[in-house]
C-alpha cells in the first residue's frame, strides 16, 4: 500500500453533513437532486472549482428557461448554499443579479366540511382513517405516514409530529371521532407484536443513529409504525426492516376518490391540511392557534387562510346588496 487515502466522493460528504445535522432524508434527497442538476449544467465541473457567477448563472437559467416557480428555485438555491457552506466550508458571497422566478399571488384550493367528508367516505383502509388525520389534525401527509404508536396521547387528545417540516417537533389535536379507530389500530398492531416476539421479528425502520443507541427499539411495541408498509426494505446498514406506507399510494388513494366523488376542485392530500386551517378559522379559533397547530413559523404564512374565508372584507357590502 503506499498510504494513500482516498478522497471521500462529494456525495459522501454531503450525506455526513447533513446526517451530523439530522436534516430528514427528503431533505437529503432533494440537496443532492440539485447539486447534481448544477454539475451537469455546468458540464460536470467540481463546485470547488464554481463560485458565485456559476451559481448565479444557473439560478437565472433555471427562472428563464426553465420557468419554475419561485419555491422551486428557492429550494435550488438552498441546496446550493448548504453544499457551499456546510460541505465544502466555503459560503457563497454576494449573488445579486440572479433573475428570480416570480411567485404568483394564489390561495390554497380548500373543501368544505361536507366535501371533505364525502371524498374521506370514498376511501378504504387505511386511507380513511390517514385522510381523517390529514383533515382532523392538519396533518402533512408524510408527517401521517410517519406516525408510530407512541405519538399518539389518548388521555390528552394529542398527536405529537416528530421531525416536520423544517426539523420540527410540535403538537396538535387528536380528533375524539378518532379516539376508536385509533385505539383499535394500536390493538391490532400490539396483537401483532405480541405473536412476532417468539419468532424473527423484522424491526422496523428508526431515525440517524438511534437503532444504536437504542438496539432494541426497533421491535419494541411503542416505535411501531402507525401505517406499515406491505413490504420490506433496507436500512443504511444493510438490515432488513419495515418501513411506513409510501406516501405516493396514499397520494394516489386520495386522488382516485376526489374523482369518484361529486367534489369538482384539483384537489389532493395536502388540501385537507389546508381545510382543516381554514374549517379551524370559520369556527372562530384564534389565528395563533391554528399557526401552531400547524407548525407554521412565520404568522404570514397561516394569514392566507383568512382571506380563503374573505375575513379581509369584513363589514364591506357589495353594491348588490
Amino acid at each position: 500500500m503506499d498510504g494513500h487515502i482516498r478522497r471521500p466522493r462529494l456525495r459522501e460528504q454531503l450525506r455526513e453533513v447533513i446526517r451530523t445535522r439530522r436534516y430528514s432524508r427528503r431533505t437529503e434527497k432533494t440537496y443532492w437532486y440539485w447539486i447534481r442538476y448544477f454539475i451537469r449544467f455546468h458540464g460536470m465541473r467540481h463546485p470547488s472549482e464554481m463560485r458565485e457567477e456559476e451559481v448565479r448563472e444557473f439560478l437565472t437559467w433555471l427562472a428563464t428557461q426553465r420557468n419554475v416557480a419561485a419555491a422551486t428555485q428557492n429550494q435550488a438555491l438552498n441546496a446550493l448554499v448548504f453544499l457551499y457552506a456546510r460541505v465544502l466550508d466555503q459560503p457563497l458571497g454576494d449573488i445579486n443579479g440572479t433573475v428570480r422566478a416570480k411567485r404568483p399571488p394564489r390561495l390554497p384550493v380548500v373543501l368544505s366540511h361536507a366535501e371533505a367528508r364525502e371524498v374521506i367516505g370514498g376511501l378504504g383502509t387505511p386511507y380513511k382513517l390517514m385522510a381523517s388525520l390529514m383533515y382532523g389534525a392538519g396533518l402533512r401527509v408524510t408527517e401521517c405516514a410517519r406516525l408510530r404508536v407512541k405519538d399518539l396521547d389518548f388521555s390528552r387528545r394529542v398527536i405529537t409530529v416528530r421531525d416536520g417540516k423544517g426539523g420540527k417537533d410540535r403538537t396538535t389535536l387528536l380528533p375524539d371521532s378518532l379516539i376508536a379507530p385509533l385505539q383499535s389500530r394500536v390493538e391490532s398492531i400490539s396483537a401483532g407484536h405480541r405473536e412476532r416476539q417468539d419468532g424473527d421479528e423484522i424491526p422496523v425502520s428508526l431515525p440517524f443513529a438511534l437503532r444504536r443507541k437504542y438496539p432494541n427499539a426497533g421491535t419494541s411495541l411503542q416505535w411501531q409504525w402507525l401505517f406499515p408498509s406491505d413490504g420490506l426494505c433496507r436500512d443504511d446498514d444493510g438490515r432488513v426492516v419495515r418501513h411506513h406506507i409510501h406516501v405516493s399510494s396514499v397520494q394516489r388513494a386520495v386522488k382516485a376518490s376526489v374523482k369518484r366523488s361529486g367534489v369538482h376542485k384539483p384537489a389532493g392530500c395536502h388540501t385537507f391540511r389546508h381545510s382543516f386551517a381554514t374549517e379551524l378559522l370559520r369556527r372562530g379559533t384564534d389565528i395563533r392557534t391554528v399557526q401552531e397547530l400547524l407548525g407554521h413559523s412565520d404568522l404570514r404564512t397561516t394569514q392566507v387562510y383568512t382571506h380563503v374565508l374573505g375575513r379581509g372584507f369584513a363589514g364591506v357590502t357589495s353594491p348588490l346588496g
